[in-house]
């Protein structure tokens, strides 16, 4: 889990670029660098990393810049990596002119994350999809492999 995050560009895309791609053509351009990522990335330090249909993978290396009160990472940086990598997996199975949205998403937060935690990786994948609803389910991992974290999503799709 390398980070590319230095050489990234951050912004966002106009709707009228968005509806000439699919949805797999929009997250493979945040994967490979030809469309900036969400400014948000830029703050909290993560990647998209991956992404074929019905798939998406965000990496991070959770730093000091993270941590809550008590020391360890704050659950704000999982449910945003859960909450990217599931809808953006939604994303990737849609055709032009079509988008989609977050209508609600759960997370279990099962072990701490710190510093010394190490590059995770949030790995979201498409449950069921159908014209108007989507879901999809997400884990976070560490190096390792143990799992830190797993969500739920519903994303309403929409004609854009």
């Amino acid at each position: 889990m390398t980070s590319r995050i230095a050489s990234r560009i951050y912004g966002t895309v106009s709707v009228d670029r968005q509806q000439e791609m699919s949805g797999l053509e929009f997250v493979q351009g945040l994967v490979d660098g030809t469309l900036p990522l969400n400014t948000i990335a830029q703050t909290l330090g993560y990647d998209v990393s991956e992404a074929v249909s019905g798939r998406v993978v965000v990496t991070a290396e959770p730093s000091g810049s993270h941590l809550n009160p008590a020391g360890t990472v704050h659950g704000g940086l999982t449910a945003t990596l859960l909450d990217s990598c599931m809808g953006l997996a939604i994303q990737s199975t849609l055709e032009k002119g079509i988008g989609q949205t977050t209508l609600e998403f759960k997370i279990s937060l099962v072990r701490p994350i710190t510093p010394d935690t190490g590059p995770i990786k949030a790995e979201g994948i498409v449950m069921s999809r159908g014209r108007r609803v989507g879901t999809a389910e997400g884990r976070v991992t560490d190096g390792s492999g143990r799992l830190l974290a797993h969500g739920t999503t519903t994303c309403l799709i929409f004609q854009s």
